[in-house]
């Protein structure tokens, strides 16, 4: 039957664990051939990735914390079709979607490693930036395809996949026509309204803190103990789709850190001799000046810390997937053993074949080889180490990445980088590779691992989407090459003029906060320095204690390194979601939170997009900053205003929600 008018609701065994004997029948058919790739779904998917590429680099370069861009992509390629007056929009929707949510994997890869060069001191060249994400994304692909069966077909209903399962729902509710895509627009544009105006003219501060009184000065200076809160709507936005729950969790790490630890440190300190005590902390990779206010002692112990219980978490997860790993490998195992899958299994279980995957993992490899040779390396056997290294973690921690975002949604790309960070600046050093060589080709390894990891467990939630709805995982695969080139050029080009236009060091910088862990981890490994494995074993043990009291170890380690700042407005989302929530008929809620869902989105897209406008206009020389207002404490109580202003609207609008809309 061709182009049989698909249904508009998923079955009813869509969330759940199937039967004995039960399959799953997708919204599109096997036996359909619906319209997915078209001219139309190509562009709109490359024009999503190009946006939510420069989008999502501002935002991880200001926060730490890149949003996912299925669903607000989801909803544009929803709301485009409904503008247009088009049905039978699903296929195509998919295509869109799956192309325009490379740009956060993309991103994530970049921008979590590869500032770590600028912050260093050193120098990343666009090709550099551009090669290691498409390398890196390549290989992120290609080493997922053959656990897909694994983790979309065999685990059906047994992993939640929280962020397939929203996107699928905004597709689907598309089929049926909605007011999703207005909601989502003017939503983008008071929270980019919000951020540009602060961002660009200084209208009232970006960040309050108890500081902006003199007893929260006083408290700072004697108890080193302070608070802060960065008041930007897209931050606002991330706590809301983040949920309390896990915005508690990052803001317990960030609580321990910043009032325990760091008013803890110089009582301590002044226990000892002042002498004998500085010897001892240099010996462990502590600068001692640095520990006279809260943000110092956080750069120089609190951070590390941090550290430490992000590499654990990472090597918890390896330890927890082993199981995966191995039945995902007899599965690809017994399809290249004979069988030809793609042209004997029906059209929504047709992969690419597994001769030319092989045949794309070999390319990709030389031409990485290539890349460490003759961009980075400049020597045949450190080259060939290099490669091994990026190609064992990759595999590793593939299905890792995979399962947390299918359970959690939660992508521990970080974590598993530091550890390939640690991991690969040892094993070149063994080799003879230190010092700036060093340290830029470990970064630059970093970057093609951690896109690797980053794009394997993004690309899991796309596949699973395309399950449900019955998209042809082969169009899916072949065209999410595109959108990872277009983000790769993307990101790069971002990163470069962020780097001109901000600095990631210094006053007003961007904060990069996993970048800044990256360098820090880096530079005594590959300097000769001394290295606070003391901060990192701790950390480590703070992780393994986490884990044994169930509790989730890598959002924790993330807070403790990420300045409270950024962790505290997660909290307040978390807690506008609960307000959003609180209603005492279920459907009510629901829709209150699909609603909220959409505001949510609509502040972290629009506030990144104009936070990239203002970086645009301050890179060419622009200044509208209100001189003679910016950063006084006029300013700063307007900030506090304007805050809860926004907080207001977003609960107000949220809770106006109208069942079945």
């Amino acid at each position: 039957m061709q182009n049989q008018q698909p249904k508009t609701s998923l079955p009813e065994n869509a969330y759940r664990e199937l039967r004995a004997g039960e399959e799953y029948q997708p919204i599109m058919g096997a036996e359909q051939s619906p319209v997915e790739v078209t001219p139309y779904s190509v562009t709109v998917g490359i024009i999503m990735a190009v946006i939510f590429s420069a989008a999502a680099a501002y935002l991880g370069l200001k926060v730490g914390q890149v949003f996912e861009a299925a669903i607000p992509i989801a909803i544009i390629a929803v709301g485009l079709g409904q503008m247009r007056g088009k049905k039978n929009m699903l296929g195509q929707n998919v295509i869109i979607q799956s192309i325009g949510a490379s740009s956060g994997v993309i991103v994530a890869g970049a921008i979590f490693t590869l500032p770590a060069l600028y912050i260093l001191g050193l120098d990343a060249k666009f090709y550099q930036v551009f090669l290691s994400s498409l390398l890196g994304g390549i290989l992120g692909i290609v080493l997922l395809i053959p656990f897909r069966k694994y983790f979309v077909k065999q685990m059906h209903g047994k992993y939640p996949f929280p962020e397939a399962t929203a996107t699928t729902e905004v597709l689907v509710s598309g089929e049926k026509g909605g007011s999703q895509a207005k909601i989502l627009v003017t939503a983008g544009l008071i929270g980019g309204l919000y951020d540009f105006i602060v961002s660009t003219f200084g209208a009232w501060v970006s960040s309050i803190s108890t500081q902006m009184w003199g007893w929260g000065q006083a408290l700072a200076a004697k108890a080193k103990l302070t608070l802060g809160l960065n008041t930007s709507a897209a931050v606002l936005g991330l706590g809301y789709i983040i949920g309390l729950k896990y915005a508690l969790i990052i803001a317990g790490g960030s609580a321990l850190v910043w009032f325990v630890v760091i008013p803890l440190v110089n009582p301590l300190l002044s226990l000892f001799d002042a002498a004998s005590i500085n010897d001892t902390l240099v010996g462990m990779g502590i600068n001692p000046a640095e520990l006279n206010t809260p943000e110092g002692i956080f750069r120089e112990i609190g951070r590390p810390i941090g550290i430490g219980g992000i590499a654990m978490a990472g090597l918890i997860g390896i330890i927890r997937q082993a199981g995966i790993i191995k039945s995902a490998l007899s599965l690809a195992k017994s399809e290249l053993g004979g069988k030809s899958a793609s042209v004997e299994e029906p059209r929504t279980q047709q992969d690419i074949r597994m001769k030319t995957i092989m045949t794309i993992i070999v390319a990709t490899l030389v031409a990485t080889l290539f890349f460490f040779q003759f961009g980075v390396l400049n020597n045949w056997f450190q080259t060939i180490v290099a490669l091994l290294i990026v190609f064992v973690i990759a595999f590793l921690f593939t299905t890792v990445a995979a399962n947390a975002i299918a359970i959690v949604g939660s992508n521990p790309v970080s974590g598993m980088t530091l550890m390939t960070l640690i991991l690969s600046s040892l094993v070149l050093v063994s080799v003879g590779l230190e010092g700036q060589s060093g340290m830029i080709a470990a970064l630059v390894i970093g970057g093609v691992v951690c896109t690797a990891l980053s794009m394997a467990g993004g690309f899991i939630t796309d596949l699973k989407i395309g399950y449900w709805l019955g998209t042809t995982p082969r169009k899916q695969e072949t065209w999410k090459f595109v959108g990872t080139f277009v983000s790769a050029a993307t990101v790069a080009g971002v990163m470069i003029i962020m780097n001109k236009t901000y600095g990631f060091v210094g006053e007003n910088a961007l904060v990069a906060p996993q970048a800044n862990a990256m360098a820090a981890v880096i530079k005594p490994l590959m300097t000769g320095g001394a290295t606070p494995w003391l901060l990192y074993g701790v950390g480590a043990l703070i992780a393994l204690l986490l884990t044994f009291l169930k509790v989730p170890a890598l959002p924790f380690a993330l807070g403790m390194f990420i300045p409270m700042e950024l962790n505290a407005p997660l909290v307040v989302g978390g807690l506008v979601s609960w307000a959003v929530n609180r209603h005492k008929d279920s459907e009510q809620a629901k829709a209150n939170n699909n609603r909220g869902t959409l505001i949510a989105s609509g502040f972290i897209a629009g506030g990144a997009l104009m936070g990239v406008v203002s970086a645009i206009l301050a890179f060419v020389g622009i200044n509208w900053t209100l001189e003679g207002w910016a950063g006084t404490s006029g300013a700063e109580y307007l900030g506090i205003v304007m805050y809860i202003a926004i907080i207001a609207y977003f609960i107000w609008h949220s809770r106006k929600a109208k069942i079945g809309e």
